[in-house]
């Protein structure tokens, strides 16, 4: 009987063994993308034998440096996205061997938001861009741009130039409200530029923070997702952009003009090396996780539409 303990107790710590050096999946990436990243990591490692994978917010941009870096299991097995990868993201790749599965996870609006105890303000694409391009008239105040904005100092807390939220921002809004003039002689980068007198504050990666500091000074206007906008409703409030609320419904149909799909990129090299990241990838798509009625709509998620949804599952077979 003794001997019969013995054994067990061998294989107990065997397999603890085993369980413990066991690594864990590594996933960087987009601010945006990653409270629901990680909602899903916790939920892997509950109910999985695999250990909780590793995420970490280094802003879209940021996470595709480290996701093309190369196939060594040091480099991360996932990316979150808020917009698709960009030709010179897929060089990088395709010149260190990494290739992927890209993973349209839902849709996302970008709000431009502000304290609840601040005004709310109805305003245009080409207003934005006048109030935030450095090739703008730099106005100080938001009524010195129409008289139906506020009598308040511009003041504008931007996500920063690796920021996949940045980048998204520049091509719905900055780009839209660009002078047609000025986009055909200087060219769309031209219209991206921001002012640099102080009016525009470059934030981190932080969006979490983002909100704490909207209402410590409700003067600041900031630029995040939806769903830290629909998490903190009691404190902040979005404007409307061209007549148009941001809500769940306007997000979906993209009635809502800045209004984006959220993506993660999966390295097509670690599926069967690195332990659990195909049933990672798949408990993602799952209708429990990302479905109509799936946890991650609960958090704000936007959910694809059924045809997107079906074409997602058909990639992680």
């Amino acid at each position: 009987m003794k001997h019969i303990v013995q054994i067990l107790c061998a294989v107990f710590l065997f397999s603890t063994t085993v369980s413990a050096k066991t690594p864990a999946i590594k996933v960087v990436g987009s601010s945006t993308v990653y409270p629901f990243t990680t909602v899903v990591a916790e939920r892997f490692g509950q109910e999985t034998k695999y250990p909780t994978p590793i995420v970490e917010s280094t802003g879209t941009g940021g996470g595709m440096k480290l996701f093309c870096a190369g196939v060594s299991t040091n480099t991360p097995s996932v990316t979150n996205a808020s917009r698709a990868i960009k030709s010179k993201e897929k060089a990088l790749c395709e010149k260190n061997g990494v290739s992927w599965i890209e993973i349209a996870v839902g849709n996302d609006g970008i709000a431009f938001a502000n304290s609840n105890d601040g005004p709310k303000i109805n305003i245009t694409k080409k207003q934005l861009w006048e109030a935030m391009a450095a090739l703008g008239s730099h106005p100080k105040k938001w009524s010195d741009i129409d008289a139906s904005l506020p009598d308040q100092e511009i003041k504008v807390m931007v996500p920063p130039p690796t920021s996949g939220t940045r980048d998204a921002w520049n091509s719905l809004v900055m780009k839209k409200g660009c002078p047609k003039d000025i986009l055909e002689a200087q060219g769309k980068k031209k219209c991206y530029l921001l002012r640099e007198d102080g009016a525009m504050v470059e934030a981190g990666e932080n969006d979490t923070l983002l909100i704490q500091k909207l209402v410590a000074d409700s003067n600041y206007f900031a630029i995040f997702g939806f769903s830290y906008l629909d998490n903190a409703k009691d404190k902040i409030q979005a404007a409307t952009i061209e007549g148009a609320e941001i809500s769940l419904d306007s997000i979906q149909d993209y009635s809502y003009p800045v209004a984006r799909p959220l993506f993660i990129y999966i390295k097509k090299e670690h599926i069967g090396t690195v332990p659990g990241l195909k049933k990672f990838m798949k408990m993602y798509v799952s209708k429990k996780t990302m479905g109509p009625k799936g946890y991650l709509i609960d958090r704000g998620l936007v959910p694809l539409d059924k045809a997107t949804y079906k074409e997602m599952v058909s990639r992680t077979k």
